[in-house]
């Protein structure tokens, strides 16, 4: 039987948040009204940790910026983007894990809340061709500046991972998931083996209580 390997993107496989230094390299190359947004991305950021965002309000705000742009345009800063902020996050310890995965024969998913024009990339670049997400809209080819469906945050992920699941013959039995949010602890508790990788304060206190295992790829 084949299993699932999930992994949580920002602060798990990465050391860093991608989004939020999305909206820093948006800032620092002018794309953007500069003091307002780092203001108003830097308390979005604080509102996640705090387990209080709005998705729908910070999509709003995240997402308007693509739409003044060619898809052409956001590749080739995206480009810039992966290779400035993102290459130099990627944990060389979450790369051999993904490989181990690889090696056992699970099917690897990165399951993450930030958008697909973000992440998409970067899956690619990590080699996992699955990938679970904030869906951002595109109409012509062109971002809209909303998002599709349901957010792929908290118990989103739920949803958006069974919605998937409905598509393939894999099931959860056996799933393995990890995170370093408390964001998460809904889906974590879905799955047979959650795992805690360099856990905020709420996950650490709530994954030895449960008594789940904790790592570290730092």
């Amino acid at each position: 039987m084949t299993r699932l390997a999930l992994f949580d993107l920002d602060n798990t496989l990465l050391g860093g948040d991608s989004d939020h230094s999305w909206g820093e390299f948006m800032v620092a190359n002018q794309l953007v009204d500069g003091d307002y947004f780092k203001q108003q991305n830097d308390q979005f950021y604080q509102d996640y940790q705090n387990g209080c965002l709005d998705m729908y309000a910070y999509a709003a705000f995240a997402l308007e910026p693509l739409s003044r742009y060619s898809k052409e345009e956001l590749n080739k800063l995206h480009y810039r983007f992966m290779h400035e902020h993102i290459i130099p996050m990627v944990l060389p310890k979450g790369q051999e894990l993904l490989q181990q995965h690889r090696e056992a024969g699970d099917t690897i998913i990165i399951i993450t809340a930030t958008h697909d024009f973000i992440t998409y990339p970067i899956a690619k670049y990590m080699g996992v061709d699955i990938l679970i997400s904030t869906t951002a809209e595109q109409i012509n080819d062109q971002y809209t500046g909303n998002i599709i469906g349901t957010p792929c945050i908290q118990e989103g992920k739920i949803s958006k991972l069974k919605d998937w699941l409905d598509t393939t013959d894999l099931s959860l039995t056996g799933a393995r998931f990890y995170s370093d949010s408390f964001n998460d602890i809904p889906l974590l508790q879905e799955v047979d083996e959650p795992v805690a990788v360099d856990p905020d304060d709420k996950l650490r206190a709530h994954a030895q209580a449960c008594g789940w295992p904790i790592i570290s790829l730092r």
